[in-house]
């Protein structure tokens, strides 16, 4: 358990800056536990603590685990180029919070995104040493054979690769439909991989991350929720 003035507390959960969460509190605009408080000094028990700022009720979480279902034409960057950012899909506290996408989903590519504003987190989930599965669907341009199934399970040569890439798992699931398992989590490997193999992705979707699914999370393109501890162990390969 911990304690902190009621400023700190806002500015933790993304409110803004000090100045601004101060200002806040001092307008009755902060409540707890349904009680307004409007001294920015009130050192407030964190564990189980549950705000109201602007009549919206916000959990406190010291850190935040985000799934989203990330429509096409996003892009994976706290600085877009030429997309919106998927910070843009979050509330703001979020992007104040500094969260960020753990790796990434090409602009095009749809499916489950995690986020989060925890550091370790984010360099254990992107590690390549961890080989957790990711499910994709991905879309190709010519129908799928089963010589192309049999080529991506035995594994294909990328220009940059030491050694052939492998799928854990292909299954076709349509003429123009594979869903590939893969572990490895190389820049553009679905598409790069199927192009290897002589074919092309015209449109790719993650379906799952491990033991998450996009199904059991019940989203919606465009939506998101916080990811509880039970949610969190089904990442860990």
């Amino acid at each position: 358990m911990s304690k902190l003035s009621l400023d700190r507390v806002l500015q933790s959960q993304g409110f803004g800056t000090r100045k601004y969460c101060r200002a806040l509190i001092e307008d009755g605009d902060v409540a707890i536990h349904g009680e307004v408080h409007d001294n920015y000094k009130t050192a407030v028990e964190t564990d189980g603590l549950v705000l109201t700022v602007f009549d919206e009720e916000w959990v406190y979480r010291e850190r935040v685990y985000i799934a989203l279902y990330k429509p096409a034409n996003f892009e994976c960057s706290r600085k877009p180029s030429h997309h919106p950012g998927v910070l843009t899909l979050l509330p703001e506290q979020f992007t104040w919070r500094e969260v960020q996408p753990v790796g990434r989903l090409d602009h095009d590519t749809t499916g489950l995104l995690l986020m989060s504003d925890d550091g370790p987190f984010i360099h254990a989930q992107s590690s390549p040493k961890r080989h957790v599965p990711k499910v994709y669907q991905a879309t190709t341009q010519e129908p799928v054979t089963q010589a192309l199934v049999d080529q991506l399970l035995a594994g294909v040569q990328l220009i940059d690769e030491p050694a052939p890439l492998a799928a854990v798992s292909c299954i076709q699931r349509g003429e123009h439909l594979l869903e590939i398992v893969l572990e490895q989590g190389k820049y553009h490997q679905v598409k790069r991989m199927l192009a290897a193999a002589g074919n092309h992705c015209s449109a790719l979707h993650r379906s799952q991350i491990g033991g998450l699914t996009l199904e059991a999370l019940g989203l919606k393109e465009g939506e998101w929720c916080f990811l509880e501890q039970a949610q969190l162990d089904l990442l860990v390969s």
